[in-house]
Formats: structure tokens, sequence, C-alpha cells
């Protein structure tokens, strides 16, 4: 039987720890939370390439340079994604298991995802169209789920979080399948544009659509996780804050100003407007 190929999605959750022990370096420090080996990229005496175990992203101080798994391999051996994915193949069929997958069914929310499909419905076309968001954008990042709440059938546009969870929208409905949790979004950037929710993401790629190559992302979904996405930030040299204007939104954006001196500020942009969104519709 023909090996089935080993997806993108799945080889970023392979273990960076097991990948570098597989391909013989192991770490000259370890804990639960971290692990530092000698950099695999450069000769070295002192360990200054870090493993984050809790986010499963390296980043190696004297390059400047990060990322997921993949990442590294391209780094490693100087090849493409596809040459990559051959070699994390060989990591998994050597016992080094990937985490299972989250379960559609939700207690929390009550949610059972039914399907998920790129956006077509004309429903959620003409909900895009009304937010003034560029639906070319929308396909880029999101999906149309359909889902049963109890015995009631509903269908959203979707964002699928870190964990396996979905924040769902559609012009009756704001919700969020369980588990809760960021959104990060990786193209191997050294700025990271830390947002709010899914409308302030695809409003900002609406407006500057060059970002989305240009800059990678952290969603909060909530601003609860202010604290759970700070370890984020030590793998970029620019955090940039485009968050909301409200009390909760200000709040967070002024912790973070006082948490590190790589944020900034750039809320100026929709100063007299809610959020993002709110500016580009009333501007477009």
């Amino acid at each position: 039987m023909k090996k089935e190929k080993l997806s993108c999605e799945n080889a970023r959750k392979i273990s960076i720890v097991k990948a570098l022990e597989f391909l013989g370096h192991l770490p000259t420090r370890n804990s639960e939370k971290e692990a530092w080996f000698l950099s695999p990229l450069r000769s070295e005496t002192q360990a200054s390439f870090k493993v984050s175990k809790t986010l499963n992203c390296w980043y190696d101080h004297g390059l400047g340079k990060g990322g997921n798994c993949i990442d590294l391999i391209c780094e490693l051996h100087n090849i493409a994604v596809r040459e990559a994915l051959a070699i994390l193949a060989q990591v998994y069929t050597d016992n080094y298991a990937l985490p299972k997958p989250q379960q559609t069914k939700v207690k929390e929310s009550g949610i059972v995802i039914r399907d998920v499909k790129p956006i077509q419905h004309p429903a959620l076309l003409a909900y895009l169209k009304n937010r003034k968001i560029n639906p070319v954008v929308a396909m880029w990042f999101c999906r149309e789920v359909h889902y049963t709440i109890k015995k009631k059938y509903g269908f959203s546009i979707g964002l699928k979080n870190n964990s396996g969870g979905w924040e769902l929208r559609n012009k009756y409905f704001k919700s969020s399948s369980s588990p809760k949790d960021l959104k990060w979004i990786t193209n191997g950037s050294q700025n990271l544009i830390v947002l709010e929710g899914m409308f302030d993401l695809l409003s900002l790629i609406t407006i500057c659509p060059n970002l989305k190559r240009e800059a990678d992302f952290l969603i909060l979904n909530s601003v609860a996780f202010a604290d759970k996405a700070l370890p984020y930030f030590d793998y970029y040299k620019i955090v940039e804050l485009y968050l909301d204007q409200d009390e909760a939104g200000r709040k967070t954006t002024i912790y973070f100003l006082n948490e590190t001196s790589k944020c900034i500020d750039k809320s100026e942009l929709y100063t007299a407007e809610k959020d993002l969104n709110a500016w580009l519709m009333k501007t477009n």
C-alpha cells in the first residue's frame, strides 16, 4: 500500500526536540517548557538555539531566525518544503507520534462540526461584502463551517485556532467551538502582527494584501489570552498591535506595551473607530 504523504499541518506538529534528536542533535539544557541546543545551523560553543516545547517552535539567537519544524529542516538542509516533508516523514515513521487530533464534538459550546469546505455559500459571500472584506482574502484564511447546536443546524465563516477549535461568524451568529485558543499564522517573518479577532485579520489584509506574505500573525480570539500570547513575542524583533479601541482592547494594548519594548501600538490608523473592520467599512 502506498504511504500517505505527510501534510504540512501534521509536519508542524512533530516535536522539534524529537526531530533534532532524530538528526543527531541533543539538548545541552532541558526543562519542562524549553530545550537549548548548540545551533545545528552554525558552529558555536555556547548553546543559543532555543526550542519552546509549549509552542513547538525554535529560535536561533545567533542568527536571529526561528520558526516551526518545517522551517528548521528547510534552513538546515537548504531545501524546499516538499523535500523537508520527506525528511520529516521519516521522523514520523520512526515512532515519533503526532499529537492526537482534536475531537470535533465539543462539550463546552455544544457545537458539533459537521462539514468544513471552501467559502461558497451566497449568504456568507454577501456577509463578507457587507463588511467590505475581499472574499479572496477570506478564502486564504477561513473556511465555510457547517455545524449543529443540539438539533439546530447552522453554517458560518470559520477560522481554525491552534487547538482545533473554530471561531464562527455569520450575519446572525457569533460564537466559537471548543477548545478556545489563539491562532498563530507563520510566514518566517521577524515581524508579528497581533490582532483581536478574525475580522480584524481579514480587514487588515483587505487593506494591505502584501502583509499576507510579509508578516506573521497572532489572533487572540479573546483578550483573556493576553498572558498566553506573550511567549510568542520572544520569536520576533517587532510586534505590531492592532487591538480594539474599547476598554478591554486598550487595557490589553497597554499591558503588552509595558511588557516589552518590541511592541508598537498601530491603532492610530483607526483611532476614531472601535476596530479595524469598523474603520474599513466607514472608509470604503
